[in-house]
């Protein structure tokens, strides 16, 4: 960790900054505690890029969807502002260093059995991350962070928002988007990624761990030199212990059908545990204990002391006597760790369970560590995702809400919510309060998509009351109503919504002007809260007068997925601002879709969330 400097804030929304872990093409990075004590790390957007309102969409899209990837092997989102004049993000701090780190400049290469619970742990983290939608973009050693408990993954989904103001694969600096050493085939062709671009950088990632180099070269020998090797040859694997080879050529296949998913890593791979060589597991200590110790720190020509951010508690210094304490239990539990603590977070294969485990394997059981350390209080019967209506009817709803509850303490934000009206889409996360057999209370929320902007307001207090396996009561102050199970996945969109569809005019209304009026929808799979129907309007201009000019008017309009059951329930469209005329309203109202058949034809029936009639669309 490097001072901060005179130009350094002191604090970033309600984290009080304690120094410099680095900086990137997106920004800066800076170690930080909350309020309560918590140690995070706070990544602030550079001043070029939060100047290009594209980008900043992009990245409010983007914070959201990360809010939702969550699990072992990940950091979770604990604050962000992508408002503020220089947007930023803060995750929870992980007390290890780099792969890049260990690998390049303390320990070099890590052995076979290392390197293969390297693999499993990062494909878990991976799965969190494809489950929600997202493609990490740039894992290279120096994005893997290597913990007692396993390796962590971080920086994921945010090198998208990066992408969508870069040409041709640079920025606006010509620095490349992704490390060249650690790319994909199709990610240095520029085409489409998909989660398999994800397994060959870990391919690459894994040689790197194994041998301390890049199977393609580095920038060293020349960038594009680099990129061109990626596309059209074949790995150099020497030094490569043989019992890895298998595993990182399935990771390295050029075609990305024939690599493994990150789910069938996690199955395939048998886990070492202690997973790290004693040498490195005594640096982790050192390294917990330094970061304990922190204090705020500047350069000379630095601030002494942070200024109060404004409605948050005092920050009080911990009494000494209570930091050496702190140092002396992490340092502790680290050489525990090195002498032999037999847990892993990866479940065996085919069991799905990621309880820990003793030597023997037995689910949860007490090892030479103590006591297991409780996963979270939420009974199994409230877990996965809930969808309900407020007002209306479920075949015609008015205010439909969906909440998705994941495991975790008391304290943690583990409920993330969607509420939908005709004016509105708003999702966030909630904070749980408690929770027994059929009960489950949640406390504060935020406020993660507001469309439109700046529109909504967190929910009140929540009470989740279980009635049966699929039904549940939910109720906010005086409002109660009867929420259902519902799925949940990276691929939520019914099957029979999917495709491209098309408004039929009718001559006899539209005259020789039909074919001139053109509106059409098209509907995408993915996530609650992910882009998923684009509606595409067209038609004449008018005059002063009304009548009709040869131009044509354009229109682009996005909606984000907010629930997934039969109706699909979608947000208020809002308006392209590259596609769209300037006529073209800029935000819709949230809507329900329905298909059906109608003279032997499916049929797609757009209905506002008020009444109405239905937009009324066939198969292209």
């Amino acid at each position: 960790m490097e001072p901060l400097n005179a130009e350094d804030p002191v604090s970033v929304g309600p984290f009080r900054l304690l120094g410099r872990l680095g900086a990137g093409g997106m920004g800066r990075v800076f170690l930080a505690r909350s309020s309560g004590g918590r140690t995070v790390a706070v990544k602030v957007v550079h001043a070029e890029l939060a100047a290009q309102d594209e980008f900043r969409r992009r990245f409010a899209r983007e914070v959201a969807s990360l809010e939702r990837v969550g699990g072992t092997g990940t950091t979770p989102v604990l604050g962000s502002d992508t408002t503020a004049e220089a947007p930023w993000v803060a995750v929870g701090y992980v007390p290890g260093p780099s792969l890049r780190a260990v690998v390049g400049e303390e320990f070099g290469p890590l052995p076979p059995a290392t390197v293969r619970t390297l693999a499993a742990g990062t494909a878990r983290a991976l799965t969190h991350v494809h489950e929600a939608g997202l493609v990490h973009r740039d894992l290279k050693p120096s994005n893997v962070l290597l913990t007692v408990d396993g390796p962590r993954l971080i920086d994921f989904g945010i090198a998208r928002a990066v992408e969508t103001v870069t040409d041709g694969g640079l920025t606006s600096t010509g620095a490349l988007v992704g490390s060249p050493g650690f790319m994909s085939p199709e990610q240095v062709r520029g085409e489409k990624l998909t989660a398999a671009s994800d397994i060959f950088c870990l391919g690459s990632v894994l040689v790197y761990a194994a041998t301390g180099r890049s199977p393609f070269g580095t920038a060293d020998s020349g960038v594009h030199a680099t990129m061109f090797r990626i596309a059209h040859d074949e790995p150099d694997l020497t030094d490569l212990p043989a019992e890895l080879s298998g595993l990182v050529r399935a990771c390295l296949a050029k075609d990305p059908a024939r690599r493994p998913s990150a789910a069938e890593l996690v199955e395939t791979i048998t886990v070492s545990d202690p997973w790290l060589p004693a040498d490195v597991l005594a640096r982790l200590g050192r390294h917990a204990a330094r970061i304990l110790e922190a204090e705020p720190t500047t350069s000379a020509a630095g601030p002494d002391d942070p200024t109060p951010v404004p409605g948050a508690a005092p920050v009080p210094r911990p009494p000494r006597h209570r930091r050496t304490g702190l140092i002396a239990a992490a340092t502790a539990l680290v050489v525990a760790a090195a002498a032999g603590l037999t847990y892993t977070f990866w479940p065996e294969p085919g069991t799905g369970d990621d309880g820990r485990k003793n030597r023997a394997g037995a689910p949860g059981a007490e090892g030479a560590s103590g006591s297991p350390r409780p996963a979270g209080i939420v009974p199994a019967a409230f877990l996965g995702a809930w969808e309900g209506v407020l007002r209306g009817s479920v075949d015609s709803p008015r205010d439909a809400a969906r909440i998705e509850i994941s495991q975790g303490p008391a304290g943690a934000k583990a409920a993330v919510y969607t509420r939908t009206t005709e004016e509105q889409m708003c999702m966030g996360r909630s904070r749980l309060v408690s929770a027994d057999e059929d009960k489950v209370v949640l406390g504060e929320s935020d406020v993660t998509t507001s469309i439109p902007a700046q529109r909504c307001t967190p929910p009140a207090h929540q009470t989740l009351t279980l009635r049966s396996p699929e039904v549940l009561e939910w109720s906010s102050g005086a409002v109660k109503t009867t929420f259902r199970k519902a799925r949940t996945g990276a691929a939520m969109v019914p099957a029979q919504f999917v495709g491209a569809w098309k408004q039929e005019n009718d001559p006899l209304i539209y005259g020789d002007n039909a074919d001139r009026y053109t509106d059409e929808v098209t509907v995408t799979q993915g996530p609650v809260g992910s882009p998923v129907l684009r509606i595409q309007r067209g038609f004449p201009r008018l005059d002063e007068e009304g009548a009709l000019t040869a131009d044509t008017v354009n229109c682009s309009f996005t909606a984000l997925l907010s629930a997934a059951g039969v109706p699909m329930v979608v947000g208020p469209g809002t308006a392209d601002p590259d596609s769209s005329d300037s006529d073209c309203e800029r935000i819709g109202t949230g809507s329900y879709v329905v298909v059906d058949r109608f003279e032997g034809r499916e049929r797609l029936l757009l209905y506002p969330m008020l009444d109405g009639e239905p937009g009324e669309y066939y198969r292209r």
